[in-house]
This record gives structure tokens, C-alpha cells and sequence, in this order.
């Protein structure tokens, strides 16, 4: 077994601002003067209960309301003014966006790869969303100054997405996410022996 690292989810204290990895993925935040909420479609039921559990965790309530379509679960928090500041930092206007001062907790990253996250056959891809192309290249600078330099991966590669390669850095985003959530299949998450 070898030594957990510092910049681990196992030893990180949950925090709301982690709920900013689901930006980074495809779900968005609806803001106004009473509170956040955030939200995001899933196709898997154990990523929408994994998320559920980890806003729990976070003392937020969420729900998965089943829904038609080729993701059928919508995880959606409570509307909580706590989440406001998450909510503006990833929004400028009505337009999704990351901020300047982005700095990767074990915690955010994890709620991004529950999110979008998926071995890829070439490395671990940490899905983007779509609908926000002006997020992508701040995701990819943010993600190589935590140590995970990636490549883009476009549309037709099977992204959007951030592809991270190397055993180093494979290493490293296993050390730093743990185990996998229960139920998650095996390729759901990032593995060194890949």
C-alpha cells in the first residue's frame, strides 16, 4: 500500500466550493438574490448518488429527479445563499466561466471526475462541458498547474475533455481522488495500471 498523500479527498474537509468541479464538467448554476443551486445531467445512476452523498457531506441537500433523454438523472442542490459565491465565481453574466484564481482541491477534483470523468483507452479524460468552449482552455491551464498537465480533446477525439497520460501523472490523480464511489464500474475512474 503506498503513502497518502497530503493533497488527498481522503484527508481534505469537505467545503461547498468543491461543488465548482460539476461547473467545470457540464452542469450550471442558477443564481439570483435569495441563493445557488447548482445542477447536472448524468447518465449513470452511481455518479447522481455519489453526488448526492458528497453534497450531504458538504451539508447541502440534493435531490436526482429522473428525467427523459440520454441522461436520465438531473442532481440538482437545495437553493442555498451559501452557494452564491460558488454560483458568481464560475458564471460572468449568463455565461459560464472559470475563475482566475482557480486552485485544485482534492475535493473539487473529485466532484469533476464523479461528474464527467472516464478512462478513455489512452489516459483519464476529465470531461468539459459543450456548451461553455471558453471554459475549456482555462480547465486545461488549471488542471497543469495542479501537476496534471493534460491535452485538449476535442468533439469528434470524444470530448470535450481534458486527457491525462503518464504514469506519473496518472499517479498523482489516483493519489489525489482514492477510491472510487460505490457502484462506480471500473473504468469510471483513473487507474496507474493503465
Amino acid at each position: 500500500m503506498g503513502q497518502l498523500s497530503f493533497f488527498s479527498v481522503a484527508l481534505a474537509e469537505p467545503r461547498l466550493e468543491d461543488l465548482g468541479g460539476l461547473l467545470a464538467a457540464h452542469g450550471q448554476a442558477l443564481l439570483n438574490n435569495t441563493g445557488a443551486r447548482v445542477s447536472i445531467l448524468l447518465a449513470d445512476q452511481w455518479r447522481a448518488e455519489a453526488l448526492v452523498q458528497a453534497c450531504r457531506a458538504r451539508e447541502l441537500d440534493a435531490d436526482i429527479l429522473r428525467v427523459d433523454g440520454p441522461a436520465t438523472f438531473l442532481v440538482r442542490t437545495e437553493r442555498r445563499i451559501e452557494l452564491l459565491p460558488v454560483a458568481r465565481a464560475f458564471t460572468r453574466g449568463a455565461v459560464k466561466s472559470i475563475p482566475e484564481n482557480l486552485q485544485v482541491t482534492p475535493g473539487w477534483l473529485w466532484c469533476w471526475a464523479v461528474a464527467a470523468g472516464r478512462e478513455d483507452g489512452t489516459g483519464y479524460l476529465l470531461g468539459m462541458d459543450p456548451h461553455a468552449p471558453d471554459t475549456h482552455e482555462r480547465l486545461l491551464e488549471v488542471c497543469a498547474r495542479a501537476g496534471l498537465a493534460g491535452t485538449m480533446i476535442g468533439i469528434r477525439g470524444g470530448g470535450p475533455g481534458v486527457r491525462i497520460v503518464g504514469h506519473r501523472r496518472l499517479e498523482r490523480l489516483v493519489e489525489i481522488l482514492g477510491e472510487p464511489p460505490t457502484g462506480a464500474p471500473p473504468a469510471a475512474f483513473p487507474s496507474v495500471g493503465h
